[in-house]
């Protein structure tokens, strides 16, 4: 009976050996593992309420409020602070798409640690697109999902895409630079409508930040849906600041 026993402790006790060899091997190659499952499924959960703020469309204000102003630059930039305000900490608030890394995640309003465990996070102090300044998005690179992971890999000219539900907005990267963790300067506004992502570096450390610098190059406006009447007016998009 003990020996078996024995024997049966002895092969739980590999089979455990060999799931955290296995864990650690892919936390080393990729991310990892259980806390890749809870972002997957925090993703579904966000897309969805994502959707549901893209059906609903603007409120009596704001369309009001649209309906007065005939440039499309006013439109966004009213948009970007009115979705802003209604949009609460840690929810679902644009998506973020980088074809050269096959990315494509939910973005929620905040970067506190819950926020982030769902998926890339709008920085507090930074814009949504549309306002004219920097819009800034934070994620992980070797935890919950790791949607950062390979930002590291863009170069000058690679296409980042920030889908809001007033509209797309496109950006073209233009150059790289590893940070100290308080050099906040890079949120700054710079006179143009900027993209910055912002993760830890290196991999499997946070003693300095990797940024990538994109440049807007173009807007696209909803094709359907309740936004899209509202921004039908024309009037291009400015990549100045609107105050």
């Amino acid at each position: 009976m003990l020996r078996r026993f024995l024997r049966s402790l002895g092969t739980a006790l590999l089979i455990a050996g060999v799931a955290l060899v296995a864990d650690a091997g892919l936390t080393v190659v990729w991310q990892e593992p259980i806390s890749a499952v809870y972002a997957h499924f925090e993703q579904g959960s966000i897309n969805k309420e994502l959707r549901a703020l893209d059906d609903a469309g603007p409120g009596a204000a704001e369309a009001r409020a649209l309906a007065i102003l005939k440039d499309r630059d006013q439109k966004l930039a009213y948009l970007a602070r009115s979705i802003r305000r209604r949009v609460g900490h840690d929810e679902p608030i644009a998506k973020i798409t980088i074809p050269k890394l096959g990315l494509d995640k939910t973005v929620v309003n905040g970067t506190d640690t819950a926020g982030l465990r769902k998926g890339p996070g709008l920085i507090e102090s930074t814009d949504l697109p549309g306002l004219g300044g920097t819009t800034a998005i934070a994620g992980h690179r070797t935890t919950y999902g790791a949607p950062f992971h390979s930002i590291d890999k863009l170069r000058h000219g690679d296409t980042i895409y920030v889908t809001t539900p007033y509209g797309r907005f496109d950006y073209h990267v233009d150059h790289t630079r590893i940070v100290k963790p308080t050099d906040v300067w890079v949120l700054q506004r710079v006179g143009r409508e900027q993209l910055v992502m912002s993760a830890c570096n290196p991999l499997y450390s946070a003693s300095q930040r990797i940024i990538v610098f994109s440049e807007l190059v173009g807007y696209t406006p909803p094709k359907t849906g309740p936004w899209a009447k509202l921004l039908a007016s024309p009037g291009g998009l400015s990549a100045t600041p609107k105050g």
